[in-house]
């Protein structure tokens, strides 16, 4: 397969996926009706940073694949984090588990710190890659608690 097309593929998997799970929560976003804590971003942000980071995520794990140096480890911490990340909107949204949504998130954090650490042993840039994503989920911590406290 030609580098393109894996980076290609790498890309569309988080997006894709990141999409499919847009559609299921569209029904059920009530972000615009919650009490909203201190430094909550408006609603408009959200699929424009989640695009960005899940290209991101794309491209850093395709650099690894087109260096065929990823292995199972990593593959397994890799979709791990994306079925976590998949379901946090689910039980946030769709069925309104927000405190359970708190600590399902600090799951993820540790899974992306996990991929960060493993990639950045393979490749300083694919690890490097994925920081704006550990950023972004640390700030989406502080949401969802502040969520759960402002709304309960």
């Amino acid at each position: 397969m030609s580098k393109i097309w894996i980076y290609i593929k790498s890309i569309l998997v988080p997006v894709i996926i990141g999409g499919i799970v847009g559609f299921i929560i569209s029904g059920s976003m009530d972000y615009t009706s919650l009490q909203k804590p201190f430094l909550a971003p408006p609603a408009i942000l959200f699929p424009i940073i989640w695009t960005i980071l899940y290209i991101l995520m794309g491209v850093s794990y395709g650099r690894l694949k087109v260096k065929w140096i990823t292995d199972d480890k990593i593959n397994f911490i890799y979709y791990m984090q994306l079925a976590i990340n998949a379901l946090w909107s689910i039980f946030f949204f769709t069925l309104k588990w927000r405190l359970f949504s708190f600590f399902w998130i600090l799951l993820l954090i540790v899974f992306v710190i996990s991929m960060i650490i493993e990639f950045y042993k393979k490749d300083k840039i694919a690890g490097l890659l994925q920081i704006p994503y550990l950023l972004w989920i640390l700030f989406a911590s502080y949401l969802n608690l502040s969520f759960y406290l402002l709304n309960r």
